[in-house]
């Protein structure tokens, strides 16, 4: 690349990696956004991408025009590495919350109440979320083709723990949801969906929650 070149970096990786990488560039004056994305497949095809970015407000402001075609937002969160700080966090919340629908749902199941109804009552109110809307028919159809695969979600995780790691920051949740996604990865589910997280309790229950 030439000096002046701007590096888009749309990958999901450490905020930490995503700093060193920068300052590496900065040396042959090469400026650099870390820009993750979210909404898996579906957003990607339909170009409607969430787009994190972390850099120069002036970089940031260069290349919206490209992120405006990939997505119906683009955000600058802050200085490079933000970005990617910024896609950690979704994925812990996208995570916990994926885990947190299963068990609901599980719950329901269990006790002889018709998991599609709860799912119907509840997607309207506090516990509704687009996470629900796009998982809980996943899980009812015991249908688990990747949008977003659970290898890649440990991938994330990993860097969530290091990244917790290295600032102080408590991720209690995060490292109980990891040793799901393990197991699952184990059992040979790591191309599936996450959303699979369900297939986890499912096993425990000896039940499934749809059918």
């Amino acid at each position: 690349a030439l000096p002046g070149s701007l590096l888009i970096d749309m990958s999901s990786i450490a905020p930490a990696a995503s700093q060193e990488v920068a300052a590496s560039l900065q040396k042959k004056g090469i400026r650099m956004l870390d820009a993750p994305v979210s909404g898996g497949e579906p957003k990607a095809i339909d170009g409607s991408l969430a787009i994190m970015v972390g850099g120069d407000e002036a970089d940031f402001a260069e290349a919206k025009p490209l992120f405006d075609i990939l997505g119906s937002s683009a955000v600058l969160i802050g200085p490079v590495g933000s970005g990617n700080t910024c896609k950690l966090a979704n994925q812990v919340i996208v995570a916990l919350n994926i885990a947190a629908l299963s068990e609901g749902l599980m719950l329901a199941k269990k006790s002889g109440t018709d998991p599609q109804k709860v799912f119907d009552a509840i997607k309207g109110g506090l516990a509704g979320s687009t996470v629900m809307n796009a998982k809980a028919p996943m899980m009812l159809a015991g249908q688990f083709k990747p949008g977003f695969k659970i290898d890649l979600h440990i991938k994330d995780l990993v860097n969530a723990l290091d990244t917790g790691y290295l600032t102080g920051a408590p991720l209690l949740l995060t490292g109980t949801v990891m040793q799901i996604l393990q197991q699952l990865h184990a059992a040979g589910e790591g191309q599936s969906d996450h959303s699979a997280i369900a297939r986890f309790y499912e096993k425990l229950a000896g039940e499934t929650i749809g059918g």
